[in-house]
């Protein structure tokens, strides 16, 4: 096929931060034009975030932001003015889709709710991504990833019986939204293409939480079946599991008793299967069979490396990995023989390895066309070539701090 799958969508991009730009950077990934609007003179808060290399902050080196807007066009614009909300309704006529996630209460304050938006495009979608949803008591609550997750009913169960409870690290729930909202505005855009009319696409990330694999179905289903809340317990199975040190690193196994006989094997002493410290559940389980098993497993441990576990794990068809740090990750001769890490040059930040696709199509897949944009990069490019502004417009709405 001749291009990308979505070549032919152009999407507004209102979006800030994580859980949205990711939404946006998938399509524009698979080929929708995808422009984003961003504040004047500051742009997206992403850009203030790090990492940043060499640890010297830059709006123009973001490694979030410019992993988040690859493919995307920026132009700058105050939403808050008369002609701004004219300008962006001047888009909105040409464009398939519009993604936003304001906080509820900001698109109508502008004037730009999806009421007034269908009104210059009837066919539009619109997806607002907000922490509790567009309506109900909680709509206008402030949040955070630690308090989404706390919310959501896992975190209760999550940690050590005798600490407080923890949540994850990182910002799985703003990527997990992002994606929900991602596949929620194609399956609203397939309506719109093939029967005619937009919609208003909702999505609460606490609600994306609340279904996820997250291991919260698991418990909500368990309360639903016997009334009775998850809790934190010591890990249990055998004393193998874990993370233990090696020659040059660490290493990860997961074990069961019935794996047993294979971490045996794999250490070269399989004639142990029948030493007392494995003859019940009881003995497997107690402190003694604990030291007993690190005194046979460290000094094995750390006389190889890495990846002699690793083998010596497959071998015995024990569960065992590597684990690897970011660097180790990037570096790792199996992605790269796929092709999932490419380089990007950007213009101010340099060349770097960003992550590829998060799937693979045979035709008109993933693609990178432009690295992430600079702030109003595109402003000439979409004001003057695409709504019929003049150079002369642009110094004049720029001395006016429209865009």
């Amino acid at each position: 096929m001749d291009g990308q799958v979505l070549s032919d969508i152009r999407v507004i991009d209102l979006t800030h931060y994580v859980a949205g730009p990711y939404c946006t950077k998938l399509l524009a990934d698979f080929g929708a034009d995808v422009i984003k609007v961003e504040r004047p003179r500051t742009g997206d808060p992403a850009r203030r975030l790090g990492p940043f290399p060499g640890d010297q902050a830059h709006p123009e080196k973001s490694g979030l932001f410019l992993f988040l807007n690859t493919n995307k066009r920026s132009i700058t614009l105050n939403l808050k003015s008369e002609t701004g909300r004219k300008i962006l309704l001047d888009l909105v006529k040409t464009a398939d889709i519009l993604v936003e996630n304001f906080s509820p209460r900001v698109m109508p304050a502008l004037g730009l709710s999806y009421d007034e938006l269908r009104k210059v495009n009837p066919r539009l979608v619109m997806t607002s991504i907000s922490n509790f949803g567009q309506d109900g008591p909680y709509r206008d609550f402030k949040a955070s990833d630690l308090v989404l997750y706390a919310m959501g009913g896992a975190m209760s169960s999550t940690g050590l019986p005798d600490r407080e409870p923890i949540r994850m690290p990182g910002n799985v729930i703003q990527y997990q939204a992002g994606t929900v909202a991602a596949a929620a505005t194609m399956g609203a855009f397939l309506v719109a293409r093939y029967q005619g009319f937009g919609q208003h696409v909702d999505v609460s990330v606490f609600e994306t939480q609340l279904g996820s694999s997250d291991r919260r179905t698991t418990f909500l289903l368990g309360y639903q079946y016997h009334g009775l809340p998850a809790v934190r317990e010591q890990p249990t199975g055998t004393p193998v599991g874990g993370i233990y040190p090696c020659a040059d690193g660490y290493v990860a196994f997961l074990s069961v008793p019935s794996m047993l006989p294979r971490f045996l094997e794999m250490i070269g002493r399989p004639n142990l299967i029948t030493d007392p410290h494995f003859a019940t559940p009881a003995a497997l389980l107690s402190p003694e069979t604990k030291e007993f098993i690190h005194e046979l497993l460290l000094p094995w441990l750390l006389e190889r490396t890495r990846y002699e576990v690793m083998d010596a794990a497959q071998q015995a068809r024990f569960p065992g990995m590597v684990v690897l740090s970011p660097g180790d990750l990037v570096n790792d001769p199996h992605f790269n023989e796929r092709g999932f890490w490419v380089e990007i040059s950007h213009p101010v930040a340099g060349t770097f390895k960003y992550p590829g696709p998060p799937f693979r199509m045979s035709e008109g897949g993933w693609a990178i066309r432009r690295p992430a944009p600079l702030l109003g990069e595109h402003n000439e490019e979409i004001y003057c070539g695409e709504l019929g502004y003049s150079r002369q417009d642009l110094d004049t709405l720029r001395e006016r701090g429209i865009i």
